[in-house]
């Protein structure tokens, strides 16, 4: 988005880089709205083939869906895990994100970050009340 005459910046409060290969990227940024409700948009960004740019694709999530798209989206990692590929190793690939840390600056952690997602989720523990209180 662009804003013109000072107009208020929609700055992420909270951010996370997920590189998913050479060409693809994840951001999950948490914004605010003027209300100061929250919510979060995932970015994926891909590198053009012909190195003139990236393509970005954004999903908003807002607080209403998170515990759905959290249990949903683990279901559906679970299915394939289980059912479709229970004999690969999805840990061979965890390797990445050490580099990724090690090459990184040293920053200081806040106490809002949030903790790392886990794609193994227990949906039992899922409380949906939960979101109201958020």
């Amino acid at each position: 988005m662009n804003y013109e005459n000072n107009e208020r910046k929609m700055d992420s409060i909270y951010s996370k880089r997920l590189r998913a290969g050479k060409r693809r990227t994840y951001f999950f940024d948490v914004r605010a709205t003027k209300g100061n409700d929250y919510y979060l948009t995932i970015t994926e960004s891909r590198k053009r083939f012909d190195d003139n740019g990236y393509d970005r694709h954004k999903i908003f999530l807002y607080k209403e869906d998170f515990n759905k798209f959290v249990k949903t989206l683990g279901e559906a990692v679970d299915y394939v895990k289980t059912e479709l590929m229970p004999n690969f190793d999805f840990d061979a690939f965890n390797h990445d994100e050490v580099e990724e840390e090690n090459n990184l600056p040293a920053q200081p952690q806040e106490s809002t970050e949030l903790p790392k997602p886990n794609t193994e989720i227990n949906t039992d523990q899922i409380n949906t009340e939960d979101v109201d209180k958020w």
